[in-house]
């Protein structure tokens, strides 16, 4: 059989099995099924794998929380491809996935800092290491397809998942996302992971800011800015899978439209690979959207549109859809387009020659480890230093008496945002006690046999007795910030008090944090929201959107009882997404931020508050003064939101200012940096040309530091709004005392483009501003260049980042 054959070009062997296939074994190639089913109490059974992969399968899904180890991971994508290579007609392999966004979501895997944590770093080659880690702890136990990244533009601070992006802006997300599947899916996808680019399209900005709700976004909009990331992710890093997202544009749930998933995603985008379901997309089009009767007509709507795989489990796809293929409601070719992407896949993945992993518990065990000092060091790159007035951060190390005071001064879970494996078990321990719930995982039990039930329910029942918080010391060997505390300020007394819970609703005691406030020399708030998934305990998360932004009334009262005191005071704020400091920014002298920082987070943040490590991390989203403002986001258009013309006759609010209270890109430094004369050559370029931008910056301070370089540019439209200014290049500058680095930003006219009148996407002529700065509104030099000719169209010679050089230079008066 050719297909067999590896020799033979890939698209010939992906055509010769799809030609052998029955019908079932076509749509069986395009569902997955939760690893639950296949279980019994001692692993995988015949007779479920018998009932449920005879025909075979496409997806096995979510694999990570259904083993405990490793080595049980191993051996089920071992024991499953067993299956199917000796008891299935064809022996097609299945494709492993799991969620891998800010690590592999499994047990006894490390974490990282979470995706709006790491874009705070603007340290891409920093992801693509994360990224490639995660791809071999993946590869080495046959998890060949990771659920990241999230390349939602999140500029709503209402949404509860604003922590799973990179951000406001889009070149930013950009950068951040190529690097990521970059890392993932490795030079070569025989020995890489298939990176999965969600939530395809407009996702994050739904009506007020609601999970689930409806996107209101145009045409021009949508690709410009949301599509753009996607975009670069294929052309610039070979992206093979897109996630759908749950909502509707323009009144048709994205799941149906072709314009979407067809038109836009792989006529104009050029995607090749496939796209996967959300979870239950097809069964929410019949019994959420009620666009669709039967499973059956919502799976052919699906599958006609461009949706190739159906997550997790078999609705609408599967015997669904043949029953479609069988009644004519959808075409057997349509069917055959998909199949095709599937196999194509397989074949890329090399599971055919190859489906199997070792199962050495000394080597799966030292590789699930590896990457914890990256973890600290893209921690440490992270925080963000806000605000520090009279210099209070550093504090000094010679302090005898330390209060750390706050709802999470004593907290290690604080630091695992949703998708870390911690937050997942407490979701499941939510959902089995009906304090919690999951899109998505309906059902999740169906099929299962009665054994498997039992050893089912006997893990719930010891998750119930499961202290989460003792848990992620012992298998992390993560740390609250008082704990980290101590631990570096071993001569000193500190005292840890909560004063109040996370939530209004929690217990509190202000009185008595305001007492150890009192005698201690230093204050340390521990203060912020908490992120997990649908948990009903945390402030933001999947399920977890917010009317009101700001910090919780209670936290409020105890910032302002601390601070009325008149120590040296800092707050550290954990976050995920922007919350609205109101009532806590004016009496805070010092405010830092290092997101949900995972488990390396705490030392992390210790090492920053006491000078051990020098803060560099800078804004990836605006923080808004109030909800009444959202959206606000930097690169709004002239003439709107804050980024109102002089002609403009109302330029704020009746009762506040309208920019934000912390401007994207934002961040000091216990150093500070002088930027030099912009140099910008040519001074014209043509629309198919290329502009180099050099600045000088130099470590005026006294100690070594990291400034991020950010250059902004502001482009004209022809009868189109363009944003007053939007993100264009950035660069990390590692700079010792007084040295001094040129920074260059090779610009390709392309880069400057947008979609025009005749909806041609184009570069056209004109003035164009230049600034170089450490903030979106900290902009240091300026200059301008000209664009000269017609309008170009450079749809299919499009570019998405610059070209970035650093030339360090010797301090003045060294040889």
């Amino acid at each position: 059989m050719l297909y067999r054959n590896p020799s033979l070009p890939l698209a010939e062997r992906a055509l010769d099995l799809l030609a052998r296939m029955t019908l079932a074994e076509k749509t069986s190639q395009l569902v997955g099924i939760l690893p639950q089913p296949l279980l019994g109490a001692d692993g995988v059974t015949k007779p479920q794998l018998d009932r449920h992969l005879a025909q075979g399968i496409g997806h096995i899904a979510g694999v990570g929380i259904a083993v405990n180890d490793p080595v049980g991971l191993a051996r089920l994508n071992n024991d499953i491809q067993k299956y199917l290579r000796e008891s299935t007609r064809l022996g097609i392999p299945a494709i492993l996935h799991n969620e891998a966004l800010n690590g592999l979501l499994a047990q006894g895997y490390t974490s990282f800092p979470t995706a709006i944590g790491l874009a705070a770093t603007w340290n891409p080659a920093g992801i693509r290491e994360m990224a490639d880690l995660t791809r071999r702890q993946m590869l080495s136990i046959g998890i060949r397809q990771g659920l990241a990244p999230v390349l939602d533009v999140a500029r709503d601070a209402r949404w509860g998942r604003v922590h799973e992006t990179y951000g406001e802006e889009v070149l930013l997300v950009s950068a951040m996302g190529v690097a990521f599947v970059q890392g993932l899916q490795g030079d070569d996808l025989r020995e890489g992971v298939l990176a999965t680019a969600k939530h395809f399209l407009g996702y994050s900005m739904t009506e007020a800011g609601q999970n689930l709700a409806a996107t209101q976004l145009g045409n021009r909009e949508l690709y410009d800015v949301y599509a753009t990331p996607f975009e670069a992710a294929i052309r610039l890093a070979g992206l093979r899978s897109v996630m759908n997202s749950y909502s509707e544009i323009d009144g048709e749930p994205v799941a149906t439209s072709s314009a979407v998933l067809s038109d836009l995603l792989r006529d104009k985008m050029g995607f090749e690979g496939t796209v996967v379901s959300d979870y239950r997309t097809i069964q929410y089009l019949v019994e959420r959207q009620r666009v669709a009767a039967t499973a059956q007509e919502a799976g052919a709507m699906a599958v006609s549109a461009g949706l190739d795989v159906e997550l997790p489990s078999a609705y609408g796809f599967g015997p669904a859809l043949a029953d479609a293929v069988s009644n004519g409601i959808v075409d057997e070719a349509v069917v055959d387009r998909a199949v095709l992407r599937v196999l194509t896949h397989k074949f890329e993945l090399g599971l055919f020659e190859q489906p199997f992993v070792e199962e050495d518990p000394a080597r799966l065990g030292d590789l699930a480890q590896e990457g914890k000092e990256l973890s600290k060091e893209l921690a440490v790159q992270s925080v963000t230093l806000l605000k520090n007035e009279g210099g209070v951060l550093p504090f000094r190390r010679d302090v005898r008496r330390i209060a750390v005071i706050g709802p999470h001064s004593d907290s290690a879970m604080v630091n695992f945002a949703n998708y870390t494996y911690p937050t997942t078990l407490e979701m499941i321990k939510g959902m089995m006690s009906g304090r919690s719930r999951m899109v998505g995982m309906e059902n999740a039990m169906d099929g299962m046999p009665e054994d498997m039930k039992e050893a089912a329910a006997e893990r719930i029942s010891a998750l119930e007795n499961l202290d989460l918080e003792q848990a992620v010391r012992e298998q992390y060997g993560c740390q609250s910030l008082a704990e980290a505390i101590r631990q570096l300020m071993p001569d000193a007394d500190v005292v840890s008090v909560p004063g109040t819970g996370l939530l209004d609703t929690d217990p509190h005691d202000i009185e008595a944090a305001v007492a150890a406030a009192t005698s201690a020399d230093i204050v340390i708030l521990a203060i912020g929201g908490r992120a997990g998934a649908f948990s009903g305990t945390t402030t933001e998360g999947e399920g977890t959107d917010s009317a009101n932004i700001d910090l919780p009334s209670r936290q409020v009262q105890l910032v302002q009882a601390v601070s009325a005191l008149g120590k040296p005071t800092a707050a550290v704020l954990y976050m995920g997404r922007p919350y609205g400091l109101s009532g806590v920014d004016d009496v805070l002298p010092a405010l830092v931020t290092a997101y949900y920082p995972g488990p390396e987070g705490a030392p992390a943040l210790a090492n920053v508050l006491f000078g051990h490590s020098a803060p560099s991390g800078k804004l990836p989203f605006s923080i808004p003064r109030h909800s009444g403002q959202v959206p606000v986001y930097q690169a709004q258009k002239r003439g709107s939101g804050y980024r109102r013309e002089s002609i403009d006759m109302a330029k704020a609010y009746a009762d506040m200012p309208s920019t934000p209270q912390y401007a994207f890109g934002h961040g000091l430094s216990y150093s500070s940096f002088e930027y030099g004369e912009l140099r910008i050559e040519p001074a014209t370029i043509t629309a198919n040309e290329e502009v180099t931008i050099t600045i000088p910056l130099r470590n005026a301070g006294e100690i070594s530091s990291t400034e991020i370089a950010q250059l902004y540019v502001g482009l004209p439209g022809i009868g189109i709004t363009r944003p007053a200014q939007q993100l264009a290049g950035f660069s990390r500058v590692e700079l010792d005392e007084g040295e001094t680095a040129e920074v260059s930003f090779t610009v390709q006219a392309s880069q400057l483009g947008h979609t025009g009148r005749d909806g041609r996407f184009v570069v056209e002529p004109g003035e164009v501003s230049v600034w170089i700065g450490s903030a979106s509104d900290s902009l240091r030099a300026h200059g301008t260049f000209t664009v000269l000719g017609q309008p170009l169209d450079v749809a299919t010679a499009r570019s998405y980042l610059p070209e970035v050089r650093i030339q360090q230079m010797k301090p003045a008066g060294h040889d």
